[in-house]
């Protein structure tokens, strides 16, 4: 597999050495790995939400370390300040300057660990980052990695000591997916497999090795970029959008950098399936993921116990995907 150049079968081949890898730790969870999978080769960041004891964070973990990257993880508490994620300028006293001393977010893959549990002050200090990889501090601007990703966690569930993510930080992820509990048969193998462990597992203690470098994840992300969306795909991509601006149900659509967002999805995940072009079920299958934590239900909505997923199915069965 070359470092500067790479084929649609090479980044197949990269892509089930990842699964493989995860697997080794893993218990199910396929399709927030493929997901996790079009996220890396579309730039994109990603917001985990389950249940506690889902292995959102193990997952995460066991991403990077298939992956070869530097891994960075906060843990998102009420008194987290922005300088314990961007780092600070410290005066040195022996030289009488200031030396920046770099937070955890100077990273390639960083696990912002129950992120609704920091204020809305503390979460924006990510903004820049997601959007630009940057940070700007004394107004210096420092380059964060090119292939910087944030996976997130939240927990749904509980409602005391947490905070809403600001929208402004919501429509900086590409996709929201939701983890459930696993399956009988999974939570079999869950516990049989670390039912004896005393402590939480170690991804590397459990085989998983680097199946990537920075560079092979580059020539993969430019091999992506060189996937066809055609003119009738891309208009599709924008009705789809447009339409949850339009929809009575919901008090707040979509960004037009959801359509970006979701068209550069697409592309990843048709270089995924093989293919140098996108067709119209690459957006049907990840337009859910893309949408749903951009809309916001109108009120009366809320009180008919309406959900954003249906609405988004509704709206993808309703608009005219090109032949």
């Amino acid at each position: 597999m070359s470092e500067t150049s790479m084929s649609l079968a090479e980044v197949g081949q990269l892509a089930g050495a990842i699964r493989g890898e995860i697997a080794k730790a893993v218990v199910g969870q396929t399709g927030a790995v493929d997901h996790l999978l079009v996220a890396l080769l579309a730039r994109g960041h990603v917001l985990l939400e389950g249940p506690p004891g889902t292995a959102k964070t193990f997952l995460a973990q066991c991403f990077a370390a298939c992956l070869g990257l530097h891994f960075g993880r906060i843990q998102f508490t009420p008194d987290l300040m922005p300088g314990d994620i961007l780092g600070s300028n410290l005066f040195n006293f022996q030289t009488s300057q200031f030396t920046l001393t770099r937070g955890p977010i100077f990273c390639d893959l960083l696990l912002a660990d129950e992120i609704n549990r920091t204020p809305p002050k503390t979460q924006a200090a990510l903004l820049e980052a997601m959007q630009e990889r940057r940070v700007t501090l004394d107004g210096s601007v420092h380059p964060l990695a090119p292939h910087f990703m944030v996976v997130a966690t939240q927990n749904p569930i509980e409602s005391q000591g947490v905070y809403p993510l600001p929208e402004a930080q919501l429509d900086r992820f590409l996709f929201k997916l939701l983890i459930p509990y696993p399956s009988e048969e999974e939570e079999m193998r869950i516990v049989t497999r670390y039912g004896e462990r005393s402590g939480p597992p170690d991804p590397r203690a459990l085989g998983i090795a680097a199946v990537a470098t920075p560079a092979v994840l580059n020539a993969a992300t430019e091999t992506v970029k060189r996937v066809t969306l055609a003119d009738s795909v891309a208009e599709y991509v924008v009705r789809l959008v447009r339409a949850t601006r339009d929809s009575a149900d919901l008090s707040c659509g979509a960004s037009p950098r959801a359509a970006v967002l979701l068209a550069s999805a697409a592309r990843a995940r048709a270089a995924l399936d093989g293919r140098d072009y996108v067709v119209p079920d690459d957006v049907k299958t990840l337009a859910t993921a893309v949408l749903r934590h951009r809309l916001l239900l109108s009120p009366a909505a809320e009180i008919e116990g309406k959900r954003v997923e249906a609405l988004v199915e509704d709206m993808v069965r309703q608009t005219e995907a090109p032949r």
